[in-house]
């Protein structure tokens, strides 16, 4: 099921659900797997760990424990840089907006 499909049955057609989202469906396995990669060392390409087991939202912990050796090296040797993602995340200004959504959010706790 994918977001455009959920927002057709709430009624909301074309409801933005995240921030720089696009609705994909991926095909191939090797594309599968070289996102995956990709997913689990988003922090440390944004600089928030070193290491990505230590994200304490990444499930890299969980795969570094349970896959297996080998699927570990097919998964973490795909050269993600190689992917043609769009990703142009900015810490700062996600910290701002968050601040923003926050500050509103405190604003109507005071009305109520």
């Amino acid at each position: 099921m994918t977001a455009k499909r959920i927002n057709e049955l709430d009624g909301t057609p074309g409801r933005k659900v995240w921030f720089h989202y696009w609705d994909s469906r991926i095909t191939y396995q090797t594309s599968y797997l070289a996102r995956l990669n990709y997913v689990m060392n988003n922090a440390v390409k944004h600089g928030l760990v070193d290491v990505a087991t230590a994200y304490p939202w990444c499930s890299a912990r969980w795969f570094e424990r349970e896959a297996s050796d080998s699927f570990q090296a097919t998964v973490l040797g795909f050269k993600v840089g190689q992917l043609n993602l769009q990703d142009d995340y900015d810490l700062e200004e996600a910290y701002k907006n968050k601040q923003a959504e926050l500050n509103k959010i405190k604003k109507k706790e005071e009305y109520c």
